[in-house]
């Protein structure tokens, strides 16, 4: 036990030298600065991913059935999918690309066609339904998105025109609802017509762009995707929600590798402090280790004092940093002060998420390399030579 007591009289005893002592101080700010850093910052990122989950999920199904040139065959692919396992609900859509105005106003926009009794079995169109009503029974009944009601300054019961193309001419819409899923760009480029108008404006009275599939389990979607394939065959094929969304949530999983490793040097850059305090308190007590030599301490055992000053360096930067970092967490996941512009970052606050497999892998990889800037001071103190030490005492 004498290698613990000696490594807290060399840690929290009074030194000759008090630069010592400061640098000790910094090797902890360091450390418990990285640590906090690296909390928030994972958290953060594990909150947006789970935040456009969640979103991206009520806004669209969990695979989508299609064909090219579209289905033509609708009720047969909906019967054949009914009996495969985990499919909880299905909808048909059709999408197309119009123009909306009002006034001297106009915008570009995704019209999608959708069964107003069957479209909620798929997605949360029904949830995120903010004025208005899911009305779409009258065939000439628009409901559009919240960024885009307020882009062109309508509300629900005025009159709109759509016009799909410049052949035809523009024709007379009334918003029936307005909704707010929370993601820009769906509630800015989106607007939901009858299945049945949809078709009509296309001249595609028997195809419809695919069919949306509900699943009782959102991982099982990829397992369920290859069983679609495999009962259609080809030219059928389904595209899962990840697959939809693959480059977004790639982009997400390579900003988190790479923050982790940025923020990490922050760590290694304190870890550095703690080597030069080790090195500078070796010079400093080389007396006493000539005389603890002297009357038979070993070789490991001054490796083991010199250790367990650095080590207790690392754990209580890491211990203060792990501390701070979950209280920020807590005051950010409680009270969303930090807005974000929407149009950028598809979500109006700053979400954080964090998990407790990143804080063990966060302290770690912090006590890791903590014990890593050890080794070289812990060892030349242990080669030192009793008599060379003792020499000019």
């Amino acid at each position: 036990m004498y290698q613990m007591w000696m490594g807290a009289r060399y840690l929290f005893g009074r030194r000759k030298q008090k630069f010592i002592s400061i640098i000790s101080l910094i090797s902890i700010i360091g450390v418990a600065t990285g640590v906090a850093a690296l909390i928030i910052v994972i958290g953060v990122m594990n909150g947006f991913d789970n935040e456009l989950r969640q979103r991206i999920i009520g806004t669209s199904s969990h695979i989508v059935v299609e064909k090219i040139g579209g289905l033509d065959d609708v009720q047969y692919v909906m019967e054949s999918l009914k009996g495969v396992k985990h499919v909880r609900a299905l909808a048909p859509f059709l999408n197309t690309q119009a123009l909306i105005a009002c006034d001297d106003k106009i915008s570009s926009l995704i019209l999608r066609g959708i069964d107003e009794t069957l479209e909620p079995q798929v997605s949360d169109i029904g949830k995120f339904l903010k004025y208005g009503k899911l009305d779409l029974s009258q065939s000439n009944n628009i409901i559009i998105g919240q960024e885009l009601a307020q882009r062109l300054m309508l509300h629900v019961g005025d009159e709109v025109k759509l016009l799909l193309s410049a052949k035809k001419k523009p024709e007379g819409y009334k918003v029936t609802g307005i909704f707010a899923s929370g993601m820009y760009d769906y509630d800015s480029s989106v607007a939901f017509i009858s299945l049945e108008k949809a078709k009509n404006l296309n001249f595609t009275a028997q195809i419809v762009s695919g069919v949306s599939v509900k699943l009782d389990d959102v991982l099982e979607a990829n397992t369920v995707k290859k069983a679609i394939q495999e009962k259609l065959g080809f030219p059928y094929y389904g595209r899962t929600w990840m697959d939809l969304n693959h480059n977004l949530f790639e982009a997400l999983k390579l900003e988190k590798t790479a923050m982790f490793v940025i923020l990490t040097l922050i760590v290694l850059v304190a870890s550095l402090n703690i080597a030069s305090t080790l090195i500078m308190m070796v010079m400093e007590k080389t007396k006493d280790i000539g005389i603890l030599k002297a009357i038979g301490a070993t070789a490991s055992a001054i490796r083991a004092i010199f250790m367990m000053v650095g080590m207790s360096i690392g754990v209580i930067g890491t211990t203060l940093g792990a501390a701070a970092g979950m209280i920020l967490a807590y005051a950010l996941k409680t009270y969303p002060f930090i807005k974000l512009p929407k149009d950028i970052y598809y979500i109006d606050t700053l979400p954080i998420k964090v998990d407790t497999a990143d804080i063990v892998w966060i302290i770690l990889a912090a006590l890791g390399i903590s014990l890593f800037s050890t080794i070289y001071p812990a060892y030349q103190a242990s080669r030192l030579n009793p008599v060379e030490a003792l020499r000019y005492e």
